[in-house]
């Protein structure tokens, strides 16, 4: 029975009383005061028809809490007094220490955003009215190799949670093993690929579940002093993500639950996330197992048909309202416009939830940036057509890649929240000053075949057959593989059945024909596979083959997650299987590692004569290291920048050895790399590019103070999702 409904009913009796005992004082005729209970009886009886046909209030009681001011919210639901801390689910209602609690949260990836501005941005995103802060763990930046744990630096997640602790916001933590976030292979580490045999992700596979129990038997204990009932800001912990849209594995998630149950016990509330329909709720939840299912869908969908239907999948009076990712912009793939959505659209539709005590989560509240490697890639009507991701995650969120937060969006969400918030708003912070350190003068130190000689040969793999990347124990970057064939004459042709994801081509012959100058021929790239024309050579013996293949980015999401990346298939030049491969290793350092040895990248920064072996044809171009200087002040602050890429071809950027990302301004749509200012320094700071195609024609790059997604072919234009 509902509290309200019960306070009500004791008070209607107590009056009652009260009436009758003043009639009795005052009419202490015996057979009066049996007139007037009789009355009172009938008068009783002909009321409760009308109370049947009452609404019932516990069945609604969302749509009559609502519209009545929290404090009046707050004292008409009030879960008996709790001496310790507890967040709970009741009543169709979060409850936190016994007080009703609507969650008002945010994505916002640690991961992300480098640990010196983690703070910076969660106070952006109280600010902006949210009280939870939701992240993924991405197992691959804690795992990069087997048994290789990292748990420092921008994967120092325990300092972030309590980071978010001490700043007064509460943590929804999705601990994975699976979380898409557009990450590479959905935060799966890459070595899980060179098992053999093949490991079946995401499943209840012996052998991939033994991987999750070891990653889950060192993450677990770290984050488990953090939950809620034990001191900490974790109030809930999600299993896996969006499963209902991939597979209806129960025996795989209800491990999973059993895993986390054994580690954090049975208070904390453990959830799923899956699209609000019938089909991926029955595939994604774990009913019977006391986890809570939340939803998710496109902004602008009427949310509370949705919010039905999520009841059905929840034990009764276990089904609080909860978009758990409300979509404030979307993601952006190389060659596609820059997704925007209307500020005014977006928050209108966040009403529609918060109106009725609904329970929210903005994904993103801060999107950041996929800095290395790590960005991640979809897929459409088959796994040849790859989509991979901008190096900007700005996700056209209200807090910007940058961190900025004067602009409509963070505006128009602000006052939404404003109305709802249980405590006054921060002052919005201003904006991160920006600069502009002017152009960076950059030369060409190496031309990536003339240090092919200088490699030792413990670093090159030989093989009849082309090896993926994984199983070189190579993760990350480029493969340059190298084999020959006999020329015939004219034209021959080249076939790669299967290439993930970009080859360049090139060709030449012994070093006493031209040298061993380097002809570049063509691309192959996986989404438009084509055939290429070698063109003969005329070498005196049999002509070289070198392909120089770019990871750009494993699947994250949908049925082609398993993205071993390389030459995945045999190699054909005139219809002839072509064998004998020697394979070389270009993996350069992730954002999570230090930079390391590496043969390609030690030689190139030591590199300075001119080869006489191995020039390319055309000059001005091809895969080359190009390296550049710049100055700031000791006297002027270090601040953010950009760094501006138009005019160059394709290619990756490090600053001061760390590796920023990917840039591919001729396919766009950005154009700008973002720089935090923590990765810069007073004196000198050191550029370094490798660029695979044509560099810009005065090898400058200019150091700016804003963003730029205007280029490529397209341009970008506001839409509703």
């Amino acid at each position: 029975m509902n509290r309200s409904k019960s306070l009500a009913a004791a008070s209607a009796t107590e009056s009652a009383s009260k009436s009758i005992s003043t009639m009795a004082r005052k009419r202490s005729t015996e057979w009066k005061l049996i007139f007037f209970l009789l009355l009172s009886v009938l008068a009783f009886v002909s009321f409760l028809p009308v109370l049947a046909s009452l609404p019932s209030v516990s069945s609604h009681s969302h749509d009559l809490h609502f519209h009545l001011p929290r404090h009046q919210r707050d004292r008409q639901h009030r879960r008996p007094k709790v001496d310790v801390r507890k967040f709970e689910i009741a009543e169709d209602m979060f409850w936190k220490d016994g007080k009703p609690f609507q969650i008002i949260g945010g994505d916002l990836h640690y991961f992300r955003v480098l640990p010196e501005y983690w703070e910076d941005r969660l106070l952006r995103a109280k600010a902006l009215g949210l009280n939870t802060i939701q992240t993924y763990i991405p197992w691959n930046l804690h795992e990069p190799e087997a048994g290789k744990l990292v748990f420092e630096g921008i994967a120092d997640l325990v300092s972030f949670l309590k980071l978010c602790q001490k700043l007064d916001l509460l943590v929804m933590l999705r601990a994975g093993p699976y979380i898409c976030g557009e990450w590479d292979l959905g935060g799966f580490p890459a070595w899980l690929l060179s098992i053999h045999p093949d490991v079946r992700l995401r499943s209840s596979d012996p052998a991939y579940l033994q991987k999750v129990e070891g990653w889950w038997g060192v993450l677990l204990p770290k984050v488990a002093p953090l939950l809620y009932g034990n001191g900490g800001p974790i109030i809930m912990v999600q299993i896996e993500n969006e499963f209902g849209s991939y597979g209806d594995d129960k025996a795989y998630l209800s491990h999973l639950v059993k895993l986390a149950r054994g580690h954090f016990g049975e208070d904390i509330i453990l959830y799923t996330t899956d699209g609000g329909s019938r089909e991926t709720l029955e595939k994604g939840t774990i009913q019977g197992h006391g986890v809570f299912a939340a939803v998710d869908f496109t902004t602008g969908d009427n949310p509370w048909p949705i919010f039905k239907l999520q009841k059905e999948f929840n034990s009764p009076g276990k089904s609080p309202p909860l978009s758990s990712e409300f979509y404030t912009g979307w993601l952006t793939h190389w060659s596609e416009k820059m997704a925007r959505t209307n500020a005014d659209f977006t928050a209108a539709a966040l009403e529609k939830i918060m109106l009725r005590n609904g329970s929210v989560v903005l994904y993103m509240a801060h999107g950041g940036t996929n800095f290395g490697f790590y960005n991640g890639a979809n897929t459409g009507v088959d796994e040849s057509d790859y989509k991979p991701d901008l190096t900007s995650y700005d996700y056209d969120a209200p807090i910007t890649e940058s961190g900025d937060v004067e602009n409509a969006k963070f505006k128009a969400i602000r006052r939404v929240l404003g109305k709802y918030s249980s405590v006054s708003l921060p002052l919005v912070p201003p904006n991160n000053k920006k600069t502009g350190y002017g152009s960076i003068q950059l030369k060409r130190t190496a031309f990536l075949f003339d240090l092919l000689d200088e490699i030792d040969s413990a670093h090159i793999v030989e093989a009849e057959n082309p090896t993926a990347m994984e199983y070189l124990n190579q993760m990350f970057g480029f493969v340059l593989y190298v084999s020959e064939y006999a020329a015939k004459t004219g034209r021959s042709k080249l076939v790669i059945p299967k290439v993930h994801d970009r080859a360049q081509v090139f060709i030449s012959c012994s070093r006493e024909v031209n040298g061993g100058q380097v002809s570049y021929v063509g691309t192959i790239e996986r989404w438009s596979n084509q055939a290429i024309d070698l063109p003969n050579a005329k070498c005196v013996s049999n002509t070289s083959l070198f392909i120089l293949v770019e990871n750009m980015g494993r699947v994250n999401y949908g049925p082609y997650i398993f993205d071993r990346k390389g030459i995945l298939s045999s190699v054909y030049v005139n219809g002839k299987v072509l064998k004998r491969w020697k394979m070389i290793s270009i993996p350069f350092h992730n954002l999570n590692e230090v930079p390391k040895f590496n043969p390609v990248i030690q030689i190139a920064s030591k590199f300075h004569k001119v080869s006489t072996r191995k020039k390319l044809k055309d000059q001005s171009g091809g895969p080359s290291f190009y390296t550049g200087h710049f100055s700031i002040d000791t006297t002027a602050e270090v601040t953010d920048t950009y760094i501006s890429l138009r005019g160059w071809g394709k290619g990756i950027a490090f600053i001061n050895e760390f590796n920023i990302g990917r840039y591919w301004p001729t396919s766009g749509p950005q154009c700008n790399l973002y720089i935090p200012g923590p990765i810069l320094r007073h004196g000198e700071n050191v550029l370094v590019i490798f660029e695979l195609e044509s560099p810009n024609p005065k090898l400058l790059v200019d150091s700016v103070d804003k963003p730029d997604f205007t280029c490529g072919p397209r341009q970008a234009s506001v839409h509703q999702l």
